[in-house]
């Protein structure tokens, strides 16, 4: 009576172990036992063939040079003053900590006393647009912004305490006259502009040097504040102060003009 043979034996040569439950390869289609059941075990044919065909990706992208940052962007973002390379995140002096960073000095008193000047002399105008009916310019104030607090836009996480309001009139051609918003008291002007161009659909060409910048502009003197002042430092500042609930103006400017014109005419 002929032997019974059930089962099939491994198709590697050194092996040929014969095998109750063999193991079909879906890559080359051979039979094997449990020790050889792995492509990396048999030398698999076809998995050596797809290793072979598999391109190198060929995109380049440049790391940001900032301590213990790990971001990457398709296009090279260099910082203007110490022209090292860096992520969206930390392309600003103050943000990576710039080597050539200026520590903004005092303003100077020509510019304090024109600016004390203007407000002088616009004090009382600007007390009865404000007040609109209300009994006093604080109460105005405290009205303003709760409404902005009910309809602002802005980072959800940010902490209350940390929350700036600001009504933000858009440069001229926008959709939109102006657009109440909120941001954080710790950051730079540079980093608020960015964020209220993302929140308003803005051109944005603030990292090239030739391009027209987008500015933030004080409604009283017109003034273009620097990008490396903190928001926070406005708030509190003595002199020509912004407003928690006050108005701001963004506009594009060319780099040598710091003072937007004509601020009535956004504002009316």
């Amino acid at each position: 009576m002929a032997e019974l043979e059930i089962g099939k034996h491994c198709d590697v040569k050194n092996c040929r172990q014969l095998d109750f439950l063999p193991f079909v390869c879906d890559g080359c289609s051979g039979v094997f036992c449990l020790q050889h059941r792995s492509r990396a075990a048999h030398s698999c044919s076809e998995a050596n063939l797809k290793s072979v065909d598999v391109k190198p990706d060929h995109h380049k992208s440049f790391l940001c040079m900032y301590k213990d940052c790990d971001g990457r962007e398709l296009v090279p973002v260099l910082c203007a003053y110490c022209e090292k390379q860096f992520c969206l995140r930390h392309r600003h002096q103050l943000d990576h900590e710039c080597e050539k960073l200026e520590i903004p000095k005092p303003r100077m008193a020509a510019t304090q006393q024109l600016i004390k000047d203007i407000v002088e002399s616009k004090k009382d105008t600007t007390v009865i647009k404000r007040c609109r009916g209300a009994k006093n310019s604080e109460t105005a104030a405290k009205v303003t912004l709760m409404k902005l607090k009910m309809h602002a836009c802005g980072d959800k996480s940010l902490p209350q305490t940390e929350r700036i309001y600001f009504q933000v009139f858009l440069p001229r051609g926008s959709k939109e006259k102006s657009k109440p918003m909120f941001f954080c008291s710790k950051w730079s002007i540079g980093k608020v502009i960015d964020f209220a161009a993302s929140m308003a659909d803005l051109k944005n060409d603030n990292n090239k040097s030739t391009a027209m910048k987008l500015r933030l502009c004080h409604t009283v003197s017109g003034e273009a504040l620097p990008l490396d002042h903190i928001l926070a430092s406005w708030i509190s500042c003595k002199e020509s102060p912004l407003y928690n609930g006050g108005n701001v103006i963004l506009e594009y400017l060319d780099n040598e003009v710091h003072f937007l014109e004509n601020v009535n005419s956004y504002l009316q």
